[in-house]
């Protein structure tokens, strides 16, 4: 096998497909996660700052030195066809390059496990100490948890969940944008579910805070959904009817909101709008647009 590059191409939302089995079982028992770590053909994966080692091929997976066996922030990603894969930040000897910049270039699949790795490494990064009580909690289950040993409070990864939906009126659909992003990129608009929430009800809120836009809750229609390691969302895709086209954007959101014909998207899509453009392929929020485009949705 080739170490350097586990894993071929697929198809899907980039971040999501893993191949992984996380191997709930095995992470109980500590005796049989530590004898992971020892098998000769287990490989971990050096994240810099959040950022993974790549090459040509995709992800640059080493083998596990004694060190590497011994670090207290080592964690267990799963098996791959019952090969031990393992995550752990620090320095690394190849090229690493910024996430997104990574995602758009190794396999779909490599990006789904550099998913996995970064969003639960930030997470214990940012919760080494508990809620609870304060005390500064160790690592358990290969990663899979935190627990605190002075009231022994169990703390699991979160993941937040992010509308992020098309509104549309007619044959047109609401983009927006913000002003730190590059001239003429427009997107969809997104927003955190906040609780006691469903997913229908934070698309009509977040539309109504940022563009002044009333929608059909009950014709509101998921779509699909990416995981999104920046540090660790949900980004949950909506196609919201609007029943009105008039807008009142909350410029302290948004530089700007307005509608794009199908034409206009098209345009977009191919490279040959004027004076806008969508984000990278990485995006859900294209992939939406995409899907509409072509009347999928």
């Amino acid at each position: 096998m080739n170490d350097r590059s586990l894993l071929g191409s697929a198809g899907g939302m980039v971040f999501a497909g893993s191949p992984l089995d996380r191997c709930e079982v095995l992470r109980r028992d500590e005796v049989l996660l530590a004898a992971e770590a020892e098998k000769p053909e287990a490989r971990i994966l050096h994240l810099h700052q959040g950022d993974p080692e790549v090459d040509d091929d995709g992800l640059i997976w080493h083998p596990l030195d004694h060190a590497a066996k011994q670090d207290p922030g080592r964690i267990f990603l799963g098996q791959l066809n019952g090969q031990p894969l393992f995550a752990l930040p620090g320095p690394m000897s190849g090229q690493h390059i910024p996430a997104r910049a990574a995602a758009m270039q190794i396999p779909h699949q490599d990006a789904a496990i550099y998913a996995q790795a970064k969003s639960v490494l930030d997470w214990h990064y940012r919760h080494q100490f508990c809620a609870r009580c304060g005390s500064p909690t160790n690592m358990a289950a290969g990663g899979a948890k935190r627990v605190c040993p002075s009231c022994e409070t169990e703390h699991f990864p979160r993941v937040d969940p992010v509308v992020i939906m098309l509104a549309q009126h007619e044959d047109q659909v609401l983009l927006g944008r913000q002003a730190s992003w590059p001239p003429g990129v427009w997107s969809a608009l997104a927003g955190f579910v906040e609780p006691a929430e469903t997913l229908e009800e934070a698309c009509a809120r977040e539309l109504s805070e940022e563009a002044g836009l009333a929608v059909d809750i009950a014709a509101t229609r998921y779509i699909l959904c990416q995981p999104w390691p920046f540090p660790s969302s949900l980004m949950v895709g909506l196609l919201a009817p609007a029943t009105s086209p008039d807008l009142s954007v909350d410029t302290e959101e948004l530089e700007a909101a307005r509608w794009f014909s199908r034409a206009d998207v098209i345009a977009m899509l191919d490279g040959k709008h004027p004076h806008a453009a969508l984000p990278p392929s990485i995006a859900i929020a294209r992939r939406l647009v995409e899907l509409w485009a072509a009347e999928k949705i």
